[in-house]
C-alpha cells in the first residue's frame, strides 16, 4: 500500500512518470570532485556532459558531504547513516555484520537488491575500487559491503590489481612509494591509457547486459579522477593551455586554530621540489592538471549517458551524479581535503528524472549526502527505510525553491554544522570556530567570541543531530 501511495504522490507532483514502472538507477560517484564544473559556476572548466545533465535535471549547489575523506563519506552515501571518520568505515561495518547478533541496517544497494533490483558496482563506489580488501585489494574473502552487490567489478588491466589502479598513472604505472610517483602527468594517449577508461568500458558493458534483463537495475559507477595523482590524457590538459585561471580565494594559512593541515597526501608525491604554497606558477600548473582530470571524468560521464541512451532505458532511469567530498586548491593554504572548511565538504550533486519539473533550475537548499538513500527510494517507489538519518530531496526536486535544513560533518578531532548563513566547527578540545557566509571574508574570520548566543544555539543543534543519529 505504501508503494502505491508513493507512486500516486509522485504522479501528482509530476516528478517522474516512470516511477510506477520501477525505474532503474544509475549512480555516478566521482572521487575528490569539488564543484569545479561550469554548471556550478566555474566558467573556465570544460564539463559539457555533466553540464548537460544539470540543464535537464536538478543541481544542488549547496550539497555537503558528511566527512572530508573517501571511505567515511562513502559510508554515509551507501548506508544513509553517519559513521566513523576514517577510510576504514565500511570495512568496520563488514566486521560487525559478521557477528552472529549484529544490529547493522541494510546498505542502500542491499535495500534495492532486497526489493528486486539487480545491483552492480563498477570502479570506486565504496572506498576500495571493486570493494575488496587484502594486500592488493582483490581478496574475495574480504568484502567491503557484504550482501550489497550482485556483481562488484574492478577491471585492472595493465595496473594488475585494484590497489594498483587506485593511484595509477598511464599504461600500468603503479604507485608503490608516493615520493617516487609523479604528482602531475599528461600522457598523449586515449582515455584507456588511464584507469577510468577501463572503468567506463566495463560500466558500458554492464549497461548493455542490464538492459537485456527483466529486473530493474541499480548500477553504481565510481570514477577515480580527479583523485591524486593528477594524471589524464594530454587532450584534456590542452583544453587549459591558454585559459586564465581565477585567483585563489583566501590563500593564507589561518592564524587561529582550525582543522588546517600540512597537505601531507599531496606533498608526499614527487613534485620536483616545488611547492604551490610558495610558488604561484606551480600552483597554476597544478590547478590546470586538476581541471584536466575533471574534464577527463566528464568525458567518461558522457560515454555512460550515451550508452544509457542507446539502450532505450534513459526515459526509465534515474541518474544521480555525486562528488564524494570537496578538495582545496590552495584555499587556506591547503592542497587536499581532510579539513572541515567549506572547500573540503562542498561537492556536486545532480539528480535527473524523466519529466523533471522546472528542469535546469538549481536548488540552493542546504542538503547532505545522507539524503541520497531516502531520495532514491522515493523516486523509485520503494519502501522508505526507517533507519536512515537523512531527508528525501523530493520537495526540492519538485520545487527548486523548497528550503533545506542543516548539514553536519565530522573528522576525528572535530564536528561541524552548516546552515544557510553560518558554519560552526567544534573541536574535541573545546576550541570553537564560527563563520558567517554572508560576509565576504567567510571562513577566515572566527566570530565565535563575539557571537556566543549563536555558538550556543548551533552547538545545541549539532549535538541534537548527532544524538538522534545514534538512536535512530
Amino acid at each position: 500500500m505504501l508503494n502505491v501511495f508513493r507512486v500516486l504522490i509522485l504522479s501528482i507532483l509530476g516528478v517522474t512518470a516512470v516511477a510506477a514502472q520501477q525505474a532503474n538507477v544509475l549512480l555516478i560517484c566521482i572521487d575528490d570532485l569539488r564543484p569545479e564544473l561550469k554548471c556550478f559556476g566555474a566558467d573556465y572548466i570544460h564539463s559539457p556532459n555533466i553540464d548537460r545533465l544539470a540543464a535537464q535535471g536538478r543541481a544542488f549547489n549547496q550539497h555537503y558531504t558528511n566527512a572530508p575523506t573517501c571511505g567515511a563519506s562513502r559510508y554515509t552515501l551507501l548506508t544513509g547513516r553517519y559513521g566513523t571518520a576514517g577510510n576504514e568505515a565500511l570495512f568496520k561495518r563488514a566486521k560487525q555484520l559478521a557477528q552472529p547478533t549484529h544490529n547493522i541496517t541494510p546498505s542502500m544497494p542491499e535495500w534495492f537488491r532486497q526489493h528486486g533490483y539487480t545491483t552492480v558496482s563498477v570502479g570506486k563506489v565504496s572506498h576500495h575500487p571493486g570493494g575488496r580488501g587484502g594486500a592488493n585489494w582483490d581478496d574475495a574473502t574480504q568484502i567491503e559491503m557484504p550482501d550489497a552487490w550482485d556483481r562488484h567489478l574492478m577491471p585492472s588491466g595493465a595496473w594488475q590489481h585494484p590497489r594498483g589502479i587506485m593511484h595509477g598513472l598511464a599504461n600500468g604505472n603503479i604507485r608503490e612509494k608516493p615520493q617516487d610517483h609523479a604528482l602531475l602527468e599528461a600522457f598523449d594517449g586515449d582515455d584507456s591509457s588511464y584507469p577510468d577508461g577501463l572503468i567506463t568500458a566495463e560500466a558500458i558493458t554492464q549497461l548493455s547486459l542490464l538492459a537485456e534483463a527483466e529486473a530493474p537495475f541499480f548500477l553504481a559507477v565510481g570514477l577515480i579522477r580527479p583523485h591524486l595523482p593528477f594524471g589524464a590524457p594530454k587532450q584534456y590538459l590542452d583544453l587549459y593551455t591558454d585559459v586564465e585561471l581565477p585567483p585563489i580565494p583566501h590563500p593564507q594559512k589561518p592564524s587561529h586554530k582550525t582543522t588546517w593541515h600540512g597537505s601531507g597526501e599531496f606533498m608526499n608525491y614527487n613534485r620536483g621540489q616545488r611547492d604551490p604554497r610558495t610558488d604561484a606558477e606551480y600552483a597554476d600548473t597544478v590547478r590546470r592538471h586538476y581541471a584536466a582530470c575533471v574534464s577527463y571524468a566528464d568525458a567518461q560521464v558522457g560515454k555512460l549517458l550515451e550508452q544509457l541512451e542507446s539502450t532505450g532505458l534513459a526515459d526509465n532511469t534515474i541518474i544521480l551524479v555525486w562528488g564524494d567530498h570537496g578538495w582545496h586548491l590552495g584555499e587556506h593554504s591547503i592542497w587536499g581535503k581532510h579539513s572541515l572548511f567549506e572547500e573540503s565538504l562542498h561537492s556536486p550533486l545532480i539528480v535527473y528524472t524523466t519529466d523533471m519539473p522546472k528542469p535546469g533550475k538549481q536548488s540552493a537548499a542546504i542538503v547532505e549526502t545522507v539524503d541520497i538513500f531516502p531520495t532514491l527510494c522515493d523516486l523509485t517507489g520503494l519502501d522508505q527505510p526507517d533507519f536512515t538519518v537523512g531527508s528525501s530531496l523530493l520537495p526540492q526536486i519538485q520545487d527548486p525553491q523548497s528550503a533545506g535544513r542543516t548539514a553536519i560533518a565530522y573528522k576525528g578531532t572535530a564536528q561541524t554544522i552548516r546552515t544557510d548563513h553560518y558554519r560552526l566547527i567544534l573541536h574535541k578540545d573545546g576550541t570553537t570556530e564560527l563563520y558567517d557566509h554572508r560576509q565576504p571574508d567567510a571562513e577566515t574570520t572566527n566570530l565565535s567570541t563575539n557571537q556566543a548566543e549563536t555558538v550556543k544555539y548551533l552547538s545545541a543543534q549539532l549535538k541534537a543531530r548527532m544524538e538522534k543519529s545514534q538512536t535512530h
